[in-house]
């Protein structure tokens, strides 16, 4: 089962969720989720393309983004790359991330991620994420991690993090997750915290439905150059379904729904997905 789980792997880079504890992707992003992966067992080579809108509320008008994404596995390391364009608060940027998931054993595996900006204001200057992973029960199908992650903005703000994360696999079709961060904002020593809990249900190859719903507290978010709301509530929804066409090839749709203090941000993404 769990193998079968990790072919979904080749389909989707997740951003945030348990796998990287905190996301290589960009901050600020449309937040689609997908399945927690379990380092494959097969070798795994696949594309993405996906290309998204966001609606935003107070007259910050709209975003759109265009993303490729891909896996390359072979032997105990599953390397990922993104590379992203974005359109956001009337500003163009890029954004690149590369991430290398080890497995050192049956029971352990980790990843280490790192991606940088082109100096957009709401994209990272750069960013460190490391997780660690450990299998529990005989079927090992219960998997806790632990993450640390930094964050880099282009102005005067950065992000240290603790996260910690639990997915629990059963029989085919269901996935549960959960999950905490622990963040400190500088200047200003912000603590924040968020959780989040995921479900997903399918099966790989056909079909995976996963919704997530995520809430709690941010320390900064830049909404223009050297301007950032500070130390607020947010929340957001979102679900997504992968659907395979055949063997090899499928699609992806999603929605979510963001909301802070200060605006409202709505959307959906589109894409395609092909294991070769």
């Amino acid at each position: 089962m769990l193998k079968n789980i990790s072919f979904i792997l080749g389909a989707a880079l997740v951003a945030a969720s348990p796998v990287w504890a905190q996301s290589s992707a960009p901050t600020q992003g449309a937040l689609i989720p997908a399945p927690p992966v379990q380092p494959a067992q097969d070798e795994i080579r696949s594309l993405e393309l996906s290309a998204g809108t966001q609606s935003l509320s107070n007259n910050l008008g709209n975003w759109g983004d265009v993303t490729l994404k891909g896996a390359y596995g072979a032997g105990k390391h599953l390397f990922q790359g993104e590379l992203s364009g974005h359109r956001r608060f009337n500003k163009d940027g890029v954004y690149v991330g590369v991430s290398d998931t080890y497995t050192f054993n049956e029971d352990w595996y980790g990843s280490l991620a790192v991606g940088a900006g082109d100096g957009a204001f709401y994209l990272p200057k750069y960013r460190m994420d490391a997780t660690v992973y450990r299998k529990f029960l005989p079927n090992r199908n219960l998997v806790g991690s632990v993450g640390v992650g930094y964050y880099k903005a282009p102005d005067v703000y950065s992000d240290r993090s603790l996260s910690l994360g639990v997915a629990y696999y059963f029989d085919q079709p269901w996935i549960l997750e959960g999950g905490v961060r622990f963040n400190r904002s500088n200047p200003g020593s912000v603590d924040t915290q968020q959780q989040f809990v995921a479900v997903t249900y399918g099966r790989a190859k056909q079909n995976l439905v996963t919704a997530r719903y995520g809430w709690g507290e941010e320390g900064y978010l830049a909404i223009a150059a050297n301007t950032q709301l500070v130390n607020f509530k947010s929340r957001e929804a979102s679900i997504a379904w992968r659907h395979w066409l055949n063997s090899q090839t499928g699609v992806m749709v999603g929605a979510n729904r963001y909301s802070n203090p200060s605006y409202r941000r709505t959307g959906f993404t589109v894409g395609i997905f092909h294991d070769f």
